[in-house]
């Protein structure tokens, strides 16, 4: 199994705050050169590195004298903002050692959504590993708001994975593998691998990260859940143990693939979206969105709730509560409750040609649960 990490092409390396500073929130040198000597090791041998950096934030936390990630998003992003340079100057000046350039890539969730953003962002990662470049990629925090961040970057590490059609997904920890309890407490023992979700039945993850970064344990398990649905091996480890796990040693936590490869769009809307509203259906709606695969037709709908506009993000629940699918809704919240409960041919002989289409359609919509889920609930 570990084979094909060894083997992979093509790899998305992620590394944490904790990973790259000092106790005191300075960039670490030497931690980042070591870091960059395995990956230039593993270019060397005819491979292609796309390295998603956290740290922008810890990195600014010094030179603007503070002591401790800012609570405020306004602090965040003006720390962002000058820790970012800082950063990217550091990774350039460790990779010009072997004679590589990298290229920084800011994304937000936002890039991830919007269909001519994701592209140029695909292009664009193709284009630095085409010409030889290490692409270097991080959350815009200077720009990200609440609504529209990714929360941390394993997420976007998935994300990005498979964005570029990675082979293998690194995540790099303080820890040196997953275990099923606290690592610093006698007793806990370390998994080797995961096949499947039950395998971390019963299994107690950290939830915090560190003081500059935002993850943790339950973060990059999330993280490792997303790439392997989408087919993608996953590797989570310390920075120590980074060369060996790439060389497929049996190092770190191993976590199996176990799904195809889903479309780009459903893979955002799923995990780079959080739904700006949501809509409620009756039992007969669930029934065609979900096992059907049917649009969301405003006859279904039978409530309401949040502010949005067309084109939004929006959770589509059944008459309980729970959310069964999310998908990019094509009217404001404003007009569906005069849509709600009407066929799209009446709409369309009472208000015009425009009102006969769906709410949702199913292209632009993503299950969330499975329906057998649906039936225990």
């Amino acid at each position: 199994m570990r084979a094909s990490i060894a083997a992979a092409r093509r790899i998305v390396v992620k590394v944490g705050s904790s990973s790259l500073t000092t106790p005191q929130g300075l960039i670490d040198a030497q931690r980042i050169d070591a870091l960059v000597d395995v990956l230039v090791g593993r270019r060397s041998a005819g491979g292609e590195v796309v390295f998603v950096s956290s740290g922008a934030i810890a990195a600014g936390l010094a030179p603007l004298g503070l002591t401790h990630r800012p609570k405020d998003l306004a602090t965040q992003q003006a720390a962002a903002s000058v820790g970012q340079g800082l950063l990217v100057a550091r990774y350039a000046a460790s990779f010009a050692r072997y004679d590589l350039r990298v290229g920084q890539v800011l994304l937000t969730a936002d890039d991830m959504i919007r269909r001519s953003h994701h592209r140029n962002a695909q292009r664009t990662l193709g284009q630095l590993l085409a010409l030889g470049v290490v692409p270097i990629v991080n959350e815009n925090d200077t720009v990200a708001t609440d609504e529209i961040r990714f929360g941390d970057n394993d997420r976007l590490a998935a994300l990005v994975a498979h964005l570029v059609r990675a082979d293998a997904l690194v995540l790099v920890s303080d820890v040196d593998a997953l275990y099923d309890g606290n690592p610093r407490r006698p007793g806990a023992v370390r998994i080797d691998e995961v096949k499947t979700p039950a395998d971390l039945d019963g299994v107690r993850l950290g939830g915090a990260g560190g003081r500059v970064g935002t993850g943790g344990m339950v973060t990059k398990v999330e993280a490792a859940s997303i790439a392997t649905g989408a087919g993608v091996p996953v590797v989570l480890t310390n920075a120590e143990s980074v060369a060996g796990a790439l060389a497929g040693e049996s190092l770190g936590t191993y976590f199996h693939p176990n799904g195809r490869r889903p479309s780009t769009r459903h893979l955002w809307l799923a995990h780079a979206t959080t739904g700006q509203g949501r809509l409620t259906l009756d039992h007969g709606a669930v029934d065609a969105v979900v096992k059907r695969r049917k649009s969301l037709l405003p006859a279904g709908v039978i409530g309401v709730q949040g502010e949005f506009a067309a084109g939004d993000p929006v959770d589509v629940c059944d008459d309980d509560g729970f959310v069964v699918a999310r998908g990019l809704v094509n009217y404001d919240a404003t007009e569906i409750p005069d849509l709600m409960g009407r066929s799209t041919r009446w709409l369309a002989r009472e208000l015009g040609p425009e009102y006969e289409r769906e709410i949702i359609h199913r292209d632009d919509m993503v299950l969330i649960r499975r329906p057998a889920e649906l039936t225990t609930t």
